[in-house]
């Protein structure tokens, strides 16, 4: 089963598109204040929860709506990410790079293995949830390709197994939902898995 068209061409947004994707960037920072109390005692860790959190809500929207992650929102929040990486803990910043690297490297074995199935926005989201949460971006990308694969499940339930293998669907809002799990409780399920 695809996660996404293969044409490269996207669809038109809707008339409604821009107003829907405003109200999901507002969402996204309301989303991130929300959840920046959890990380009272750790600023790098807030800084960049808040900034994850305020680009997923858009870019799944997006991804939803026109079937492409835009790098304008990829891009500067790597950049963002690094950059706050630097000013609150720069001996962190290897183990950083690191993790984003590792997620990126990860997913793009996967574009290359099935261009068919995986997008390149699909591969720079999962470098920039992987700046953003370090090691425990392993959970959010366990739990986004259990979700899609469930999903898919489900899919092939309703429509039978020849339409449902080629049903296409984007895989950005699995790879938010599973980097939210993992911000929330991504660092007691890696120390439960590792200890």
């Amino acid at each position: 089963m695809a996660h996404r068209r293969s044409s490269g061409r996207l669809r038109p947004p809707s008339r409604r598109g821009p107003a829907r994707l405003a109200a999901g960037a507002l969402l996204g920072g309301v989303a991130a204040a929300a959840l920046s109390p959890l990380f009272a005692d750790d600023l790098r860790s807030a800084l960049l929860g808040v900034l994850l959190v305020a680009l997923l809500v858009p870019i799944a929207l997006i991804d939803v709506e026109r079937r492409v992650i835009p790098n304008r929102l990829t891009g500067p929040g790597a950049i963002a990410a690094v950059a706050i990486g630097l000013a609150t803990d720069p001996a962190a910043l290897p183990a950083q790079l690191a993790a984003g690297a590792a997620a990126g490297g990860l997913l793009l074995l996967a574009a290359v293995a099935r261009p068919d199935g995986m997008g390149m926005g699909d591969v720079k989201l999962a470098g920039l949830i992987g700046l953003c949460l370090g090691p425990t971006v392993a959970v959010a990308l366990l739990l986004a390709f259990v979700a899609a694969a469930l999903f898919g499940v489900a899919v092939i339930a309703r429509d039978g197994l020849a339409a449902g293998r080629r049903t296409t669907f984007p895989f950005g809002p699995f790879l938010a939902v599973g980097a939210v799990a993992a911000l929330l409780a991504g660092q007691p399920v890696l120390d439960w898995y590792l200890g």
